[in-house]
């Protein structure tokens, strides 16, 4: 076990799922971007929570994205940001919204233990069209990686039920250089980053394979 630094106290204030649906007023679309909070503890599985689904598998889901996570730290900022004051939990299409953690806490390859699931991030969340589309902000995936808050993905080490209210516990921190946010700044060249930082990054084992592709891609 290798625990460098503890997290910040981390909280899970909502769980969130969701099914595709056509949604739309003018031009429709199948998301399954829009879900609901869940009461009471659901299972938490290999490749997503039960009564979940991915509308587009291509991008979506799979074992290093099991879990959507977004910190429920931020919405106030965006609110602002957007004058959306109807910006609440689950706007981002998260899954699990945590409440005293961001990318600027979490690292690639932690593993935190959540009811009786243990969980380990992944990568970063790429915010994509469905984000601009559902709130009418073209620009938004562009305000996303500038301002770092991305949000992240979990993938399941242990099966097993989660539910609002409970703590996310630190067991192991084996890449404490690399947290969300530097990921971040790394992929898409914020700050002061390198030729060696990316190809460090790419080597880290606990990063998404696609993610580790994708920057080979661009060396």
């Amino acid at each position: 076990m290798n625990v460098t630094r503890q997290s910040p106290e981390a909280t899970l204030v909502s769980v969130r799922v969701g099914r595709p649906r056509t949604v739309g007023d003018g031009e429709q679309w199948v998301t399954a971007f829009v879900k609901h909070a869940v009461d009471g503890a659901v299972r938490l599985r290999s490749t997503n929570l039960e009564g979940d689904r991915q509308a587009d598998l291509r991008v979506h889901g799979g074992v290093d994205k099991a879990v959507c996570v977004y910190s429920g730290d931020h919405y106030v900022t965006w609110r602002d940001a957007l004058h959306r004051p109807d910006m609440g939990y689950g706007g981002f299409g998260e899954n699990f919204t945590v409440g005293g953690q961001t990318e600027w806490d979490v690292c690639l390859g932690d593993r935190f233990r959540v009811g009786d699931a243990v969980v380990e991030v992944s990568q970063p969340r790429g915010p994509c069209v469905k984000l601009a589309r559902r709130w009418d902000r073209p620009d938004l995936p562009k305000l996303v990686v500038a301002s770092g808050r991305s949000g992240w993905y979990l993938r399941v080490v242990e099966e097993g039920h989660v539910q609002a209210g409970q703590s996310l516990r630190l067991l192991e921190r084996p890449f404490p250089q690399w947290t969300i946010a530097r990921v971040n700044a790394v992929t898409y060249g914020l700050g002061d980053t390198t030729d060696d930082d990316r190809t460090e990054l790419a080597s880290c084992p606990a990063l998404a394979p696609s993610w580790r592709r994708a920057l080979e891609r661009r060396r």
